[in-house]
């Protein structure tokens, strides 16, 4: 979900400059070694839960928290978009990828409440290893055991599309590096996590681009294209 935007800043009335960040449940704000503000100025992570205002103006946008304020000078464009994620912040099934007429296979221990909304959403659901050219396959980790021969899982899909790992936090036993060891051993590349619940967490896996079938992404845009702007929003 994340945003990165190098930028000028005002937080509590110093002003500095550094990498602002928008992630999925705050805001943070790193200075730069080089800029000229006080060293005081400390790191900023504001819980987007803990935002009273979000004031639009031009070029910048202004946070008003619990903690204080920040102010960003992020270009009109980038200004908009934050504001708008932060004032209407994306569902998990849209932080996931999953629009309507997505095809996707679940397999492993799946939630089936998960799978529910899935299918509320209007994706098409397969469940376990069957079929092809799925958009995106989700495979339900609770053990290390359920990392074992998980290279199969890309026949499932198109070349262009994801694999996630969703799996449990907190436990010694499964660990991140683990969930990410078994994916990159299979010869995928890890580029996005997403929090799927208080409990579960998700990892999600692409296939490099060096990798895919000559022309398989260039196609898959222009396949995916029509099919997302010709369907009708209505229910």
């Amino acid at each position: 979900m994340g945003k990165e935007q190098t930028c000028d800043a005002v937080i509590d009335g110093v002003r500095t400059h550094g990498l602002a960040m928008l992630e999925t449940d705050d805001v943070q704000f790193r200075r730069a070694e080089r800029a000229h503000a006080a060293k005081s100025t400390p790191r900023l992570k504001v819980l987007l839960k803990d935002i009273k205002k979000v004031i639009l103006d031009g070029e910048h946008l202004e946070l008003r928290h619990k903690g204080g304020v920040v102010r960003l000078s992020l270009g009109a464009k980038q200004a908009a978009a934050w504001a708008k994620r932060i004032l209407e912040p994306p569902g998990l099934l849209d932080k996931l990828g999953v629009k309507e007429g997505t095809t996707v296979t679940v397999a492993g221990g799946i939630d089936e409440d998960f799978v529910h909304s899935l299918e509320l959403r209007g994706a098409v659901v397969r469940r376990g290893r069957k079929g092809k050219d799925a958009d995106l396959v989700f495979l339900g980790v609770e053990t290390l055991a359920d990392l074992n021969n998980v290279a199969g899982l890309a026949k499932l899909m198109r070349p262009a599309g994801g694999i996630w790992f969703l799996y449990p936090k907190g436990r010694k036993d499964l660990r991140e590096a683990d969930v990410m060891a078994a994916g990159r051993a299979a010869g995928w590349k890890d580029n996005k996590t997403c929090r799927v619940s208080e409990t579960h967490t998700a990892l999600r896996f692409v296939i490099p681009l060096a990798d895919r079938p000559a022309g398989a992404t260039a196609a898959a845009k222009r396949a995916a294209a029509p099919r997302s702007a010709g369907r009708s929003k209505g229910r």
